[in-house]
């Protein structure tokens, strides 16, 4: 099994400002308004659905 070969520190920090620039750019994007969508937190991130008034947890 061959080791693996570590980047150059060079290529690391370039490596890492192309990954912040990238997560600024993202964090800067605002998300489409939801159309007919539910009040209050996400239930896919949260894990609480709620239809009708009755609450299910997965």
């Amino acid at each position: 099994m061959k080791k693996a070969k570590k980047p150059s520190p060079e290529t690391a920090q370039r490596a890492l400002a192309e990954a912040k620039a990238r997560r600024e750019k993202f964090e800067e994007q605002e998300a489409p308004k939801e159309l007919n969508g539910r009040d209050g937190p996400n239930p896919s991130r949260y894990g609480d659905w709620e239809n009708k008034g009755i609450a299910s947890d997965f």
